[in-house]
């Protein structure tokens, strides 16, 4: 009994000891627990082994191919580890389901996939062809498969498409799509249907040359990145890191070196016409222009010095050339932003033009068919497939391609005519009724790309009907520039917001030019040399002080005002001021 107590004695106190200990160590061990990530730091990237171009095991057990290369490169500039694990196509798509891989890297999307899975932006375009040995019939459709064996690689989104629309003819399930071309190439099946690019990169490199594409396009799918449904954040970081590689242009170097020497034609030499007619001959005149325009504006300031020199006493000629200097000085700092501006231009005329070839294949396919014909034949047979799509679909698709073609042309030609606005050379006399709002509104849209690159909250408001006043529209939209680029680059992070507004002040007589950024602000001791030439606070940014000097210069000749208030490390606010012009009343 004395044994029993001393042994009940002995594990109250290690109890004891215990509890003690567990309070002194619990402040130390909570933070760790806490700073614990349990988020992944490799995130693994699954994929085809055998699906080249796009994404296969090479020669020395790698993981190669377009989508590798474009995973690294997003993994590169977003910062991410990633792990490849290739394999075959049904077990990868298992493999995400369970967990085991994170993400896959090339999987084309239909309604019926995307209630298993999210998708990111399409990252490509995949075709789908139907080949066939050269001695085989002719065929045109899908329908004039039915009752021959069709070879499809399993669980791919043509077998999926298939299944869907119940196809009557025998298919043979394949583990790769060679196996498919394969199979057509030894005369055991029929047809195969196999993406266009990665099938002739088959037939080429095996030298399957028995085979060739009878139907070029049967299907057109949009080809993305896949996570697990509800994994949005893994899904968002693949969508800024392709949209940050379209940018750059690193994605169409990958694009091209895979893709873009079997990629199939997608546009005709009309098309191509057009686009060159479009973007890049107007781009050539308006450089060339500006070459042309500079060399002559180079050739007038040399005669007029000349002039001055000989015609001028000492005085007089002293005071000219301090005009000329602060003339070259507007326009060097008037084309050192319009350089800013160019980058910028470049990609806002990208995007409509994507826009535009992305659509004209439809269009093209559309228009190859006669529309009285398909008519015919839809109310006499009912629904068929055209161009990849079901027809009852395609007669509403049509017409709403053409509007956003059109929307994009007009958006690349009110582009361009802004920038050769804002480049063209206007009298120096302050002679013009100037609007302040249309001024305004066309400085926001010559630095639109930058303001969205800068913040996600960008808000103007112009007052209706406020007054015109005397001035030069080129010069006062040049300071407008300079203002709200100075805006953009003061914030820190797209998060922070830009307001921009107009109004009349009726008791002062003037109009005003609001602009506030929540950037970092201003230090009271630089607030007051802001306009001095030559200082900046951004010299290692290429900064060169001339900007705000300028712009206080313009304003000051047409009698307004440029004012400065600044919370450090809140806000900055400038505000613009110009008299309203009142026609003089003759006596």
């Amino acid at each position: 009994m004395m044994f029993r107590r001393e042994a009940q004695a002995g594990q109250i106190k290690q109890l004891l000891l215990l509890i003690i200990c567990l309070c002194l160590f619990w402040p130390l061990t909570a933070p760790a627990a806490q700073t614990t990530s349990p988020k992944k730091t490799v995130i693994v990237v699954g994929g085809d082994r055998d699906y080249p171009p796009y994404e296969f095991i090479d020669k020395n057990g790698q993981p190669s191919g377009y989508n590798v290369e474009l995973t690294r490169a997003i993994a590169e500039v977003m910062g991410m580890k990633v792990e490849f694990r290739l394999g075959g196509w049904s077990d990868m798509r298992a493999a995400l389901q369970n967990g085991s891989v994170d993400v896959l890297e090339g999987m084309s999307y239909s309604a019926e996939r995307a209630a298993e899975v999210d998708f990111s932006q399409p990252h490509t375009i995949v075709n789908h062809a139907v080949f066939a040995r050269r001695d085989s019939p002719n065929i045109n459709s899908l329908e004039e498969l039915e009752g021959k064996s069709v070879a499809v690689h399993r669980s791919g989104i043509m077998h999926d498409y298939l299944v869907s629309k119940k196809f009557s003819g025998k298919l043979t399930l394949t583990e790769t799509p060679v196996d498919a071309l394969r199979q057509v190439a030894a005369g055991t099946t029929d047809y195969a249907i196999v993406a266009i690019v990665p099938g002739m990169y088959i037939i080429r490199e095996l030298k399957l040359t028995n085979l060739i594409p009878v139907i070029r396009n049967v299907a057109t799918q949009r080809y993305c990145y896949a996570v697990d449904k509800g994994n949005a954040e893994l899904l968002s970081r693949f969508n800024e890191g392709l949209a940050i590689l379209k940018k750059t242009g690193q994605y169409e170097r990958i694009y091209n070196k895979w893709l873009g020497v079997l990629d199939p034609p997608q546009a005709d030499l009309r098309t191509i016409a057009r686009y060159a007619a479009v973007v890049v001959v107007p781009l050539i005149l308006l450089l060339s222009g500006f070459a042309i325009w500079s060399r002559a504006l180079h050739r007038q300031v040399a005669l007029r010095t000349a002039d001055l020199t000989r015609e001028i006493a000492e005085r007089v000629h002293a005071e000219e050339e301090l005009l000329l200097n602060q003339q070259q000085l507007l326009q060097a700092d008037k084309m050192a932003a319009l350089g800013v501006l160019v980058s910028g231009v470049a990609h806002e005329i990208n995007n409509p033009t994507g826009l535009i070839l992305l659509e004209v294949p439809t269009i093209k396919r559309f228009h190859t068919d006669a529309t009285k014909v398909l008519e015919s034949y839809y109310r006499e047979n009912g629904d068929f497939s055209c161009g990849g799509l079901p027809y009852s679909r395609m007669r509403e698709e049509i017409p709403r391609s053409l509007e956003k073609l059109q929307d994009a042309g007009k958006r690349i030609k009110r582009i361009v005519d802004d920038l050769k606005d804002f480049a063209r050379q206007g009298d120096s006399a302050c002679n013009e009724l100037v609007d302040l709002n249309s001024v305004s509104q066309a400085a926001v849209r010559l630095v639109e790309p930058t303001i969205r690159k800068s913040t996600r909250h960008f808000n103007a408001e112009y007052s209706p009907n406020i007054p015109t006043v005397r001035g030069n529209t080129q010069r006062i939209e040049q300071v407008l520039v300079n203002l709200i680029l100075n805006a953009c680059q003061a914030l820190p992070d797209p998060d922070r917001r830009i307001d921009l507004a107009t109004s009349h002040d009726h008791q002062r007589g003037v109009v005003l030019f609001r602009l506030r950024d929540e950037g970092g602000g201003i230090s009271p001791e630089n607030l007051a040399r802001l306009t001095d030439p030559f200082f900046t606070t951004k010299r290692d940014m290429g900064g060169t002080g001339l900007g705000l000097s300028v712009s206080a210069g313009i304003i000051k000749e047409h009698g307004g005002t440029l004012e400065f208030e600044s919370s450090p490390g809140h806000e900055t606010i400038v505000t613009l001021t110009l008299p309203v012009y009142r026609e003089e009343k003759s006596s």
